[in-house]
């Protein structure tokens, strides 16, 4: 019975680390990857914009670092201004370590529905928000914060590419290796894996294995895709997913 951990470097590999520590057979089977975004060369400017009771946020782990990256380049330091927030634990973790400065983030769900009800994004009329994103997604925060009377500035700081390999080839070698279980943190990455099997490894194999996916919509999708056995982490940092692998 093995596991196969979909998700990018290096979070996939980390995880594939730690279920192997553990005693358990575990593969990584990273489908994107990421690349720098197309509006880190203006990010400076867009930081050097914000002012006291401004709001900059995160949206992902991927983005602190492709924006540290860029800050570093130009010899800038993050802002001291504004009000930082993050989607999650993790990925306030990394905004915290490289910023030093104190981060709000949802406790419970890292989606953008429950970082919206934090007291300090309820009244932010005028008010500037930055927000550091991959390409695409997370529609809702900008939309809501500029309902909300916020001007919104988005920083596209990576791109997901996704990685090609051969369907069939691949379907083979994990069904040969004993995968039983799979691992996906994202809507993107689950349609992917659907896509790559061919319909016969499909109907064998990949949707008779148990998914462990990070959200309920997530869970949604799958369902919709045809997996029957699907388990729900916590959130998506491997600490979550290692409580939830069976």
């Amino acid at each position: 019975m093995s596991i196969l951990v979909t998700r990018p470097s290096p979070q996939g590999e980390e995880l594939v680390r730690r279920l192997q520590a553990l005693g358990r057979e575990a593969w990584s089977f990273p489908l994107i990857e990421f690349t720098p975004g197309r509006d880190l060369p203006g990010l400076t400017q867009a930081m050097s914009a914000l002012g006291a009771g401004d709001l900059l946020f995160a949206l992902s782990q991927h983005a602190v670092d492709f924006a540290h990256g860029q800050l570093q380049q130009s010899g800038q330091r993050w802002p001291s201004q504004p009000g930082y927030f993050a989607i999650g634990r993790t990925t306030a973790l990394a905004l915290h370590t490289v910023s030093g400065i104190d981060v709000r983030y949802p406790l419970d769900r890292e989606i953008s529905e429950v970082l919206l009800q934090l007291p300090e994004l309820q009244n932010i009329t005028g008010k500037k928000a930055l927000i550091l994103r991959g390409n695409g997604g997370r529609e809702l925060l900008g939309d809501t914060l500029s309902a909300r009377g916020a001007d919104v500035t988005f920083c596209e700081c990576y791109q997901r590419t996704p990685r090609h390999y051969d369907g069939a080839e691949e379907a083979m070698r994990w069904q040969a290796r004993g995968v039983t279980t799979l691992v996906t943190t994202s809507g993107e990455m689950l349609q992917q894996l659907w896509s790559l099997i061919p319909p016969w490894y499909r109907e064998r194999w990949l949707l008779e294995c148990k998914m462990v996916v990070v959200s309920e919509r997530l869970a949604r999708l799958a369902r919709e895709l045809g997996w029957k056995d699907i388990q729900v982490a916590d959130s998506a940092d491997n600490d979550a997913l290692l409580r939830a692998i069976p």
